[in-house]
């Protein structure tokens, strides 16, 4: 995906999340984050999207707080989060390919990794608001999806601060059954997860082909959602394993400190 459209999925996404907060109201819990009332999800993101704009409105190259959480509620609290989205879209529009700021996660550059990291923040979040809905998270576009995917595994649990470990080597096969797209993730005790890609067609490294102690089948989005733990895995094909569903639900939720 380029920059441009990770910036349109963000605007769409933020959106589409203040829709959702709108229709549930403050006080309605989100089920996907447990202990949280939409107010939360609305002040969090909010604080989110407002740090990520100064960083790149700013240029700052180093590391800088958040603003903290609002204490606004009710409607003065929707449209504080309308703004804060609104400006984020527009800081990240007129940035230049040229940008040079703070990042956190590798990137082709800086503004290439905040449209991405947004766009993906965002997405998420929708899904929380739409989560304290009837109807529960709606679909996310399939390329959407998929590179939300590849930023989750290749990026955050590429790291070494994963927590996802394994006593024994194990192997978890991801497998979207309407773009074609493969992940193989190789876990241990001992590593991060190590990720190869590739396709039901082509395999890159033998990442569709192998092995796997376990695999989780379906469409992009409904796996997009289950790996960032908006979905129970039942919302999905689960073969094999079961445990490795287990631990990847309990030590895949990203920490930011």
């Amino acid at each position: 995906m380029k920059a441009e459209e990770y910036i349109d999925t963000l605007a769409a996404a933020g959106r589409a999340l203040a829709v959702a907060a709108a229709e549930a109201g403050p006080d309605a819990e989100v089920p996907t984050c447990p202990g949280w009332r939409v107010r939360d999800l609305l002040r969090h993101t909010s604080m989110v999207h407002r740090w990520a704009t100064d960083l790149v409105a700013h240029a700052h190259t180093t590391y800088q707080p958040d603003g903290g959480e609002t204490s606004l509620d009710g409607d003065e609290l929707l449209t504080h989060f309308r703004e804060g989205h609104a400006g984020l879209v527009a800081a990240l529009r007129a940035a230049p390919e040229s940008l040079e700021c703070w990042t956190f996660l590798p990137a082709p550059s800086p503004l290439a990794f905040w449209a991405r990291r947004q766009a993906h923040e965002t997405t998420v979040h929708r899904a929380d608001a739409e989560s304290a809905l009837a109807a529960g998270p709606g679909p996310v576009e399939p390329t959407v999806a998929v590179d939300g995917i590849d930023e989750l595994l290749f990026r955050f649990h590429g790291r070494d601060r994963s927590r996802v470990r394994t006593a024994e080597p194990r192997t978890l096969r991801v497998r979207a059954t309407d773009t074609g797209d493969v992940w193989t993730v190789r876990l241990s005790a001992t590593e991060p997860p190590r990720t190869e890609r590739g396709t039901a067609n082509r395999t890159e490294r033998g990442a569709a082909t192998g092995p796997a102690d376990a695999e989780l089948v379906g469409a992009a989005d409904r796996l997009y959602l289950v790996l960032w733990n908006r979905l129970p895995v039942d919302a999905v094909t689960l073969t094999g394993d079961e445990e490795l569903a287990r631990v990847w639900r309990e030590t895949s939720g990203i920490t930011w400190s």
